[in-house]
């Protein structure tokens, strides 16, 4: 039997990052690394993204072409998204993102709506809600469907003009979604609140699965078929020091929506628990390696664990 394809929908550009090391540049974008990761995980992968013309986008289009993800590509005028994020001293990320990518805007036409409407599932991570006649556009080709909607809000603050139009732009969709991600630094950013408060008000909304991550502290899923009640899961202990936590959450969304593709829902705690074990596992793996492309456990075996990402 064909396995079924997963439309994701969202950012894809070049990330530059400037530590005590030097500067490095990666392909990525939370989308594009949920696309790449699904496709790493065996599941068959579209990703709608906006990418230049240029040399980065000739780049990013080879990328997505070792892993065989489809690119439904909205051509960019002013040239592919960069994210350059300085890093000293060891200190967390700051981000700044050049104009490409803070005037990001994607075409729904007749190839992107046919994609989202034959996908068993559509992911959009680090969209543009704050664009209202965007967030309707998109919101219209999804509801014409019997797609699955996993939303992963993923706002980033030096992306984002209006934060209030942004809420209220994912907030709109957040209804029609299977499953919504969300993150400490999301709840704050987009709420102001707790991670447990901006979960409940995802609950409050309808949405009948909220897979919470809290870092360093693991993930969580709250969900009907739990009678509402957490599930958590701690990051898992693998071999190898922590290298760069940059691809973590969006391993996670990978990895969880992978098993979802290929299983379906999971059917009680004792599924959920797999599930999020092994998100966990993933997660851990990728953390072992510079960059945000996501790694599995088996890709520690053999390997000099003390040179992991130099």
């Amino acid at each position: 039997m064909t396995q079924a394809r997963v439309v994701v929908v969202g950012d894809a550009l070049i990330d530059e990052l400037r530590d005590d090391l030097g500067v490095r540049e990666f392909v990525g974008g939370a989308a594009l690394n949920v696309a790449v990761g699904l496709a790493r995980l065996g599941v068959p992968t579209t990703l709608i993204a906006m990418v230049g013309d240029d040399d980065a986008g000739a780049r990013i289009r080879a990328y997505l072409g070792d892993f065989d993800v489809t690119l439904l590509a909205t051509p960019s005028p002013l040239g592919t998204s960069r994210a350059v994020s300085e890093r000293a001293g060891g200190a967390e990320p700051v981000y700044v993102f050049n104009e490409a990518a803070q005037a990001r805007r994607i075409h729904f036409g007749d190839a992107e709506r046919a994609a989202i409407a034959d996908a068993s599932m559509t992911v959009v991570s680090c969209f543009p809600f704050d664009d209202p006649a965007q967030a309707a556009e998109f919101a219209t080709a999804v509801r014409a469907t019997e797609t699955r909607l996993v939303i992963d809000p993923n706002p980033r603050t030096g992306m984002m003009r209006d934060l209030a139009e942004f809420v209220a732009g994912f907030e709109d969709l957040a209804p029609r979604a299977s499953l919504v991600k969300i993150g400490d630094d999301d709840a704050h950013l987009m709420f102001g609140e707790s991670l447990d408060d901006s979960v409940e008000r995802m609950r409050e909304l309808g949405v009948p699965v909220v897979l919470g991550t809290r870092g360093a502290d693991g993930a969580f899923v709250r969900a009907d078929v739990l009678g509402g009640d957490e599930l958590a899961a701690p990051i898992a202990d693998l071999p190898g020091r922590i290298v760069d936590t940059m691809g973590a959450g969006d391993a996670t969304l990978s990895a969880t929506v992978a098993r979802l593709a290929v299983d379906g829902e999971p059917a009680n705690a004792e599924a959920w628990g797999a599930v999020l074990a092994e998100a966990m596992e993933i997660a851990a793996a990728t953390c072992r390696f510079e960059g945000a492309l996501l790694r599995t456990p088996s890709e520690l075996h053999d390997v000099d664990l003390d040179r992991l990402g130099t």
